[in-house]
């Protein structure tokens, strides 16, 4: 029987984080331990590399999710693996893991097999605080808010347009729409409140976007909390609560350092959610690795309609990066199930079913050529996988011309990637012509169809009538120049989860727009979108424990 990722990465010893560190040019006096296998690194080490030329970057996304899984992560780690195997300076940037999912349904965010980032269990768990830094900072703006308007309400805030929410990393429905304030005179004015999943915060997006302490408190100071009654907004800096927050923060900005079972370093910093927020790792560790390796191998979260977009559209030009290569994830389980497959039934031999839920893959490799980058198309291999289907995807790719390799890194590391490496060096031979697809000059309006017909293949946009008034109210505010964050369902390419494959002739449903102004962007709220998730009949915390001895089970 095949080992868990848990038993793999409990089966292994760590290198200790300061030779991984060495290895990766990074000084001794530049870290902060964290125990013996995990460090932060301080800022100032941008000083001492402000010159040092820049590697290359490489984006992993893939198709849209499906229970069968694609093993995006897995394969971002095994890429780092196989291209410091095959003698490149490599290091990986990825985003920490929320406990919301990892308790949920979808797991952690370490990779998987023989591909996977150490230490797994304190990656998946706690880490090294930053989510909770980001709740506290997030729950200390709510505070006082409330608390301003119960002492007299200075600024005027209207409790009726307050829009900043409480966070947990957590999932959990109930705290969706709440009542706050109940108990009488002392215990605060009540209104209706709700919360999001701390991931979901606009201060993890101004964690991740920020470029350094001061661009952070910038950002944070203009953070919008609500309006007044002439609905004028309020912000942050209006509560003069910048300083607290950024104070919260003063570690949390840190990039943290760890390894893969390889022994290739790792930067792991940042978790916005894809589907609701922007799904990148910080802006801080993609550039710090960039300064201290060859190639920079990161990842987006979801399908290249969520993550890659908002990669390529928001942060890239936020952080003023040079994307070089992408990497498109997909697995022959996903696309039989793409096809209109059963779970159940993916064990069987279909390579008709395949074929036809290759659509889904084709439209994802569109959408990058659409960015105008070099691409190659990873099929990460599973046991279930027949030479039958293995030889009709490769012929699928081979007539449209469009590289590709087989990816073993799941049950073999690197070694399993080196045929991926290869074609990855090959790509970043090719010119890029990357462009991002809207200007920021573009009504906003104009930003969300390009994006809905270009990425999604929508025929049409519809606009609720409460987005077209929030549309007319930013438009007055000065917001129209800002980026676009669609929330969107990431189970399809449409907002709806139920169309799998590649729905066309659809129209998309903007439900509600609101405003990260700290983090630079409008988010657009599609079909049902919660921007906080529910646990599963059967939450994966059922199966985990802590053993005797204070080992973890059950944990993937």
């Amino acid at each position: 029987m095949p080992k868990s990722d848990l038993e793999i990465v409990q089966a292994h010893t760590a290198q200790p984080i300061g030779k991984i560190a060495e290895s990766a040019g990074i000084k001794p006096e530049e870290l902060e331990y964290y125990g013996s296998t995990k460090a932060k690194i301080d800022l100032a080490i941008f000083d001492r590399l402000k010159t040092a030329e820049d590697g290359k970057l490489i984006l992993v996304t893939a198709i849209n999710p499906t229970p069968a899984g694609e093993g995006k992560s897995t394969t971002t780690v095994g890429l780092g693996q196989a291209l410091s195997k095959v003698g490149k300076k490599t290091m990986i940037a990825l985003r920490e893991p929320s406990l919301g999912p990892v308790f949920g349904v979808k797991g952690g965010a370490a990779g998987g097999g023989y591909s996977q980032v150490v230490p797994m269990e304190d990656l998946n768990l706690h880490f090294t605080g930053d989510i909770h830094a980001v709740t506290t900072a997030n729950n200390l703006i709510a505070a006082m808010i409330d608390n301003h308007i119960y002492q007299g309400n200075e600024l005027g805030i209207d409790v009726n347009r307050i829009t900043w929410k409480r966070a947990m990393d957590m999932n959990d429905r109930a705290l969706r729409n709440i009542t706050i304030g109940l108990g009488g005179i002392g215990q605060g004015i009540p209104r209706e409140d709700g919360f999001n999943i701390s991931v979901a915060s606009e201060v993890m997006a101004v964690l991740t976007l920020a470029k350094d302490v001061e661009d952070l408190k910038v950002r944070l100071k203009r953070m919008v909390i609500g309006y007044n009654q002439s609905r004028t907004p309020i912000t942050v800096g209006d509560l003069k609560a910048e300083g607290a927050v950024a104070m919260i923060l003063k570690d949390a900005i840190k990039p943290n350092l760890v390894q893969t079972l390889e022994g290739t370093p790792a930067l792991v910093h940042g978790g916005p959610f894809a589907n609701i927020a922007h799904g990148c790792n910080s802006i801080i560790a993609t550039k710090l690795a960039l300064k201290l390796s060859d190639y920079v191998v990161t990842e987006a979260g979801f399908g290249a309609d969520l993550g890659a977009e908002k990669f390529l559209n928001i942060k890239t030009q936020e952080g003023k990066l040079t994307p070089h290569a992408v990497v498109i994830v997909a697995t022959i389980r996903a696309l039989k199930m793409h096809g209109g497959m059963g779970k159940d039934d993916l064990k069987n031999e279909d390579v008709e079913t395949l074929e036809k839920g290759f659509e889904n893959l084709e439209k994802h490799i569109e959408t990058i050529q659409s960015f105008g980058l070099p691409y190659v198309v990873a099929i990460n291999e599973f046991p279930t996988d027949t030479e039958k289907e293995v030889e009709a995807l490769s012929r699928l790719l081979e007539e449209k011309k469009h590289p590709f390799a087989l990816s073993r890194v799941f049950a073999n590391g690197g070694e399993g990637g080196v045929d991926l490496a290869h074609k990855v060096l090959e790509a970043l031979e090719k010119p890029s012509h990357f462009k991002p697809l809207y200007a920021p000059s573009d009504s906003l309006e104009t930003k969300i169809k390009t994006i809905a017909q270009t990425v999604y293949g929508a025929s049409d946009v519809v606009f609720s009538d409460v987005a077209k008034r929030q549309l007319r109210t930013f438009k007055k505010a000065g917001w129209n120049d800002l980026r676009i964050c669609m929330a969107k369902t990431q189970s399809s390419l449409s907002d709806d989860p139920k169309k799998m494959g590649r729905p066309r002739d659809f129209t998309l449903t903007i439900r509600e727009l609101r405003p990260s102004i700290g983090a630079g962007f409008i988010v657009a709220l599609t079909g049902n979108m919660m921007t906080m998730p529910g646990l599963p009949k059967i939450p994966s915390a059922v199966h985990m424990k802590l053993n005797e001895d204070g080992r973890v089970d059950g944990l993937f």
